[in-house]
């Protein structure tokens, strides 16, 4: 995690102090529950509570002795303790700890990834509603298609958003469990009843069927959640791009007092929220290859997914939420412009009415091809007499044949295109009461 791209709540969590904290936690809970069992003195649980604690400095020397972080760790608990420390790790092993501390870590960010995705989706809600009735041109191959309006072209985002959420949602549930079940997950030290303990107390769930490690297809379903949240924000900042482009115009990003947009053209007013969610969109669906790869461990374990772990969920868990919390400013601050999207819409002529001549043609009993001739003909004749697409339709006397003027004006027209838009909002449950 760099600190450019970093929220400190993030941070904390993913902290040194943080893991080692947590660490501490899933052995006291352990011991407890073995107490709780009557297998460990009640008197030596009390000692281990009050006096259980780590140095990180100690940590980092001793480890780099044995080499090793889980048994640096409890070398420096086991400092502070006497003859009581006996009862701590035991019938443990190291991945026992680190799977369930990363499932209490993931749970941790995933709420805060959640509210954040949860505040994004109530921005693009109010944007849709300030957009109803701006209409826009839309555009397929970059090239002006049919009339469409601001708040559908939003809407969309929206809709998306909600199956993002669902798929976070999946891939928390999916990657929040532990194991507390020893060296292959056979529980031969550990009562299953000890684990049942000390993920419910963590309030996570419990693998069904651990090696040992906690299966890591489960994180792979949770880093998919998180770069398909990438690619929402991506496609959304594309858009934002394109329509703040100089020839387009029609919205722009806030830019603030004091912002300067260029170190050599004081004029310049460029999306940089917009290009930077598209950039870190693309390290979010990189942290996907080695979640996937992680999945394939020899046998019971090997620690080939550890080093690529380190970086990968508190980077790929940071920059969501940096991604989030910068994407709900510019979807509240994102200005809109209705008339210059009228200018570009009414730029592009009336040639896109072409599909609505075409569709009344057939209604009228010609075959698709038929009328695809004959619109198709008007359209080129509009286009080399620079004239508008209706009028040029309504004096062709072969059109005439088949349409009357008053039928080409009916579907020539922008609320014939656009009269289903409440249909559209309302299955989004955005139409205003």
């Amino acid at each position: 995690m760099i600190q450019r791209y970093s929220l400190p709540e993030m941070e904390g969590i993913w902290s040194t102090v943080s893991r080692y904290e947590r660490w501490l936690r899933i052995e006291l809970l352990a011991v407890e529950a073995r107490t709780e069992a009557g297998l460990v003195p009640r008197e030596d649980f009390e000692k281990i509570v009050e006096g259980a604690s780590f140095d990180p400095r100690r940590i980092e020397e001793i480890e780099a002795t044995v080499r090793h972080d889980v048994i640096a760790f409890l070398t420096s608990v086991s400092e502070n303790l006497g003859p009581e420390s006996r009862h701590i790790h035991y019938g443990m092993t190291s991945s026992d700890v680190l799977d369930t501390c990363l499932a209490t870590q993931i749970k941790d960010s995933g709420e805060l990834i959640m509210r954040e995705l949860d505040a994004l989706g109530e921005a693009l809600r109010r944007l849709v509603s300030r957009t109803r009735g701006v209409i826009c041109m839309g555009r397929s191959h970059g090239m002006f298609a049919e009339p469409t309006t601001m708040a559908l072209k939003f809407a969309g985002y929206y809709s998306e958003h909600g199956r993002v959420r669902r798929r976070l949602g999946a891939g928390l549930e999916s990657a929040c469990v532990g194991k507390v079940s020893g060296a292959v997950g056979t529980y031969a030290y550990l009562d299953p009843s000890v684990e049942e303990f000390v993920c419910g107390r963590l309030g996570i769930g419990r693998e069904l069927v651990a090696t040992q490690v906690v299966a890591r297809d489960r994180h792979a379903e949770f880093i998919y959640a998180l770069a398909s949240v990438g690619g929402m924000l991506e496609r959304l900042a594309t858009e934002i791009r394109h329509l703040q482009r100089s020839e387009v115009g029609e919205v722009e990003e806030p830019f603030t007092a004091g912002q300067k947009g260029s170190s050599a053209m004081p004029h310049k007013r460029n999306p940089i929220v917009s290009e930077r969610l598209c950039g870190l969109a693309r390290m979010l669906r990189g942290y996907l290859v080695p979640a996937m790869e992680d999945t394939a461990l020899w046998h019971e374990r090997d620690i080939s997914h550890s080093s690529a772990e380190r970086f990968l969920f508190p980077d790929a868990c940071g920059i969501a939420l940096y991604m989030l919390r910068k994407a709900v400013g510019l979807v509240d601050g994102l200005r809109v412009f209705p008339e210059r999207a009228r200018e570009v819409l009414e730029s592009a002529g009336d040639r896109f009415y072409s599909q609505s001549v075409l569709l009344a043609l057939i209604e009228a009993g010609l075959t698709r091809e038929e009328a695809y001739a004959l619109v198709q003909a008007t359209a080129m004749e509009a286009m080399r007499n620079g004239a508008s697409f209706l009028e040029t339709a309504l004096e062709d006397p072969e059109l005439g044949r088949h349409l009357s003027g008053a039928d080409i004006r009916e579907v020539c027209a922008l609320e014939y295109h656009l009269r289903n838009e409440n249909s559209t909002l309302g299955r989004l449950g955005l139409l205003e009461n």
